[in-house]
C-alpha cells in the first residue's frame, strides 16, 4: 500500500484529508481532466426493479480455498522488493499462471527510478480476456512488497512478506482469471498487476506506485481505453471493513455505488460499509489522473485511521489472511463485472 492522500505514511491520520479539502481539489481535477475460516455463503438479494423482476446472470463461484492458495504461494517466495531474486520469480511464476487462464499476456519491463536514486526493473504484468472486444473493464493490484517494515517496532529495516498488502489484491484477481479462463463474461477484461508500488519515502511525493505511474502514462496498448477500472488493495485481513475512498467517489461515483450496492445485495454490507473515508494516493490516483479512466479503490482502513496492525510490519504474513474477506471481495468482483453487459447493477 502507498502512501496516504498528499502527506505520507508516516501519521496515517495526518493524511486523511478533511472532507471539503479533498472535494475541492478533486473537482479542481476534474474540471481540468474534462486458523482458516470457512468461506461465507453466496446468496444475492431478489433482483428486482419496480416490482419487476429482472434476468439473472450465471456468474461463477468464487472459490476462497485457490484464492487463498495463491497468496501462500506469492508469500512462499518471500518478500517480492523490487530488484530481487524473489522478486524476479514471483514476476515469472505470475506471468505463467495468467498465461494459462488469459488470451493474452504482456509484460512491461523498465527500469524506474526511485526515490533515493536507485534504478529498479519493473515487471508489470498484464492479461486480458478477449481482448477483440472494445467494451472493456480494468482490475488490478500490486504485487511488489515494502523493502521496509517501517512501521514496526523490531527489524524495521528489514523487507516485509507483504502477504495482504500486495498478495491479497493478486491472489483475488488470480482466482477471478481462473473463473474468466472457463466462463467469460459479455465485456473484455484486463487484469493489470502494478509492479513498484511500495517502494517510496514517505517525504517525497509521487514516490510511491511508480508501475502505475508509468503503465498510466504509457499504457501496454497505444491508446488504451476501459470503461472503468477496480483496484483492490489490502483485502485479505479478517472483519475488513472498505469505506468508500474518496478520491474514487471524485472521479468514479456511478461506478462506486454500482460495486457497493452489489455488495449489499449479495450481503456483503458488513465489509463494504456505507461510509465514506479519507482520500487514499494509491494506483487508482494515477490512473484515474494521467489515464483518464475512471477508477475505484476497494481498500481496508478504519474510520480511527489504521490499516490494520500487520501494515508495513513482519505481522504481514498469512496469519493476516481471512478466506471470508478474499470470498466477499472477489465474489462482489465477479458479480459486478458479469453482470455489466446486461445492465443489472
Amino acid at each position: 500500500m502507498s502512501e496516504i492522500s498528499i502527506l505520507h505514511h508516516q501519521n496515517f491520520m495526518s493524511r486523511i484529508v478533511s472532507c471539503i479539502a479533498i472535494w475541492a481539489i478533486c473537482l479542481s481535477i476534474l474540471s481540468g481532466c474534462a486458523s482458516e475460516p470457512t468461506t461465507q455463503p453466496n446468496t444475492p438479494k431478489p433482483n428486482s426493479t419496480n416490482g419487476a423482476t429482472r434476468p439473472t446472470v450465471a456468474v461463477p463461484n468464487f472459490n476462497a480455498d485457490s484464492a487463498f492458495a495463491y497468496v501462500k504461494r506469492q508469500v512462499d517466495f518471500g518478500p517480492r522488493v523490487p530488484g530481487t531474486p524473489a522478486h524476479k520469480a514471483c514476476a515469472d511464476w505470475l506471468t505463467a499462471q495468467l498465461r494459462q487462464y488469459s488470451d493474452t499476456v504482456l509484460v512491461q519491463t523498465s527500469k524506474v527510478t526511485a526515490y533515493n536514486g536507485k534504478k529498479l526493473p519493473m515487471y508489470n504484468i498484464i492479461a486480458s480476456f478477449a481482448p477483440q472486444n472494445p467494451n472493456r473493464i480494468l482490475l488490478a493490484a500490486h504485487w511488489d512488497t515494502r523493502p521496509v517494515a517501517d512501521q514496526d517496532d523490531e527489524r524495521s529495516e528489514e523487507p516485509i512478506l507483504g502477504a495482504n498488502d500486495g498478495g491479497s489484491g493478486v491472489g483475488v484477481l488470480l482466482e477471478v482469471a481462473r473463473q474468466l479462463q472457463s466462463q467469460q463474461p459479455q465485456v473484455g477484461i484486463d487484469i493489470v498487476l502494478f509492479d513498484v508500488e511500495d517502494y517510496g519515502s514517505s517525504d517525497i511525493e509521487n514516490s510511491y506506485c511508480l508501475g502505475s505511474q508509468y503503465w498510466a502514462a504509457q499504457p501496454h496498448r497505444p491508446g488504451y481505453k476501459a470503461q472503468y477500472g477496480i483496484l483492490l488493495d489490502m483485502v485479505g485481513a479478517a472483519e475488513a471493513v472498505f469505506p468508500k475512498e474518496q478520491f474514487s467517489l471524485a472521479f468514479a461515483p456511478d461506478i462506486v455505488q454500482r460495486v457497493w450496492k452489489t455488495a449489499a445485495n449479495l450481503g456483503f454490507d458488513s465489509y463494504f460499509t456505507p461510509n465514506v473515508g479519507g482520500a487514499i494516493t494509491d494506483d487508482h490516483f494515477y490512473i484515474n489522473k494521467l489515464a483518464n479512466i475512471p477508477t475505484i479503490d476497494i481498500i481496508h482502513y478504519t474510520p480511527e485511521g489504521t490499516f490494520g496492525k500487520y501494515w508495513h510490519t513482519h505481522d504481514d504474513n498469512m496469519s493476516a489472511v481471512d478466506k471470508n474477506t478474499l470470498s466477499a471481495v472477489g465474489t462482489v468482483v465477479l458479480h459486478v463485472i458479469y453482470n455489466e453487459a446486461v445492465g443489472l447493477q
